[in-house]
């Protein structure tokens, strides 16, 4: 009966040890060398995916159109949000980076509203300032004069909004991009259900191209090439990946076929507060009330979003 709401806890569990998993593999191997070797990995394991259910490693149907919206997609959220979202880890570790990602549903409900014509409703606006509270909430603190300030680097923060703000614009863009599809007639449903895997692929390939590009730039090739060697550091990214990109989201795709998508999103969204306990107990942080309380009040600004 609640095997949606079942599944759906399981991502937001397997998005918990992606987070994990990526913040090590961050520290072991540096964030560019990481998204490298995470995209690279994406791509086999959607092949892999996408020739048992299609008998073609590569999307099929996609058009001009879909790859041009998709590439972009995976620019803005993989090489701008990833990049964001890993750099973040480095600096405020990733439960707090994780915290910042609930700025996703605000980002994608005013770029849907920009850019697809969606209805921005005064409940979407009070989800809005309800998330946002609760992440000043958990940052900010008052100093010794009264002053208010933010417990957390400048840098770190930037970081963070950067996370958020690219997972929800890329969001929207994949929305335009999977609309652009051109399926034959006779299109099995295995062939819809396996759009979004396509259309993934599609944004690896931008976001892995995106992020060799500013390697090349930043005459940075020494780190992969050090980072192909650090055995721990790649055991960890590659459990992020399986975790993520891979399992994480073809169960989120399955959740929504058992159970309605906004009790699904909701669900999947508590990564921020499933990731307390465990990151406490292996980086021994002190975690403090209020944080525990702005996360949970960002968590209801994302459950608004969806009633």
């Amino acid at each position: 009966m609640f095997l949606g709401q079942v599944i759906s806890l399981v991502v937001a569990c397997f998005w918990t040890a992606t987070a994990l998993f990526s913040g090590e593999a961050t520290r072991r191997l540096g964030s560019l060398p990481a998204n490298i070797i995470r995209m690279f990995l994406s791509i086999i394991l959607l092949a892999v995916t996408l020739l048992i259910a299609t008998g073609s490693p590569l999307p099929l149907y996609a058009t001009g159109k879909a790859w041009l919206w998709l590439s972009l997609s995976g620019l803005i959220g993989y090489v701008f949000g990833d990049y964001c979202l890993f750099n973040s880890y480095l600096t405020i570790g990733s439960r707090f980076g994780q915290l910042f990602m609930t700025l996703a549903p605000p980002t994608a409900a005013v770029l849907g509203w920009m850019l697809l014509g969606e209805r921005l409703t005064m409940l979407s606006l009070l989800a809005m300032i309800v998330t946002l509270s609760g992440i000043s909430l958990s940052i900010l603190s008052k100093g010794e004069k009264g002053h208010i300030h933010s417990q957390l680097p400048l840098k770190g923060v930037l970081y963070g909004i950067g996370a958020g703000v690219g997972q929800g614009a890329g969001l929207v863009l994949s929305k335009i991009g999977m609309t652009s599809y051109a399926l034959p007639s006779d299109a099995t449903p295995v062939m819809t259900y396996i759009l979004p895997f396509s259309s993934t692929m599609i944004r690896a390939f931008a976001g892995l191209a995106g992020f060799l590009l500013i390697m090349l730039l930043t005459r940075q090739t020494h780190l992969l090439r050090d980072a192909l060697h650090n055995r721990k550091g790649l055991s960890h990214i590659s459990l992020a990946t399986l975790f993520g990109p891979f399992l994480g989201v073809s169960l989120s795709l399955m959740a929504v076929q058992y159970t309605e998508s906004g009790i699904a999103s909701t669900i999947m969204a508590l990564t921020p507060v499933l990731i307390i306990l465990p990151h406490h107990l292996i980086y021994h942080d002190k975690i403090r009330p209020k944080e525990i309380l702005g996360t949970v009040i960002s968590l209801v600004g994302v459950a608004l979003f969806f009633l």
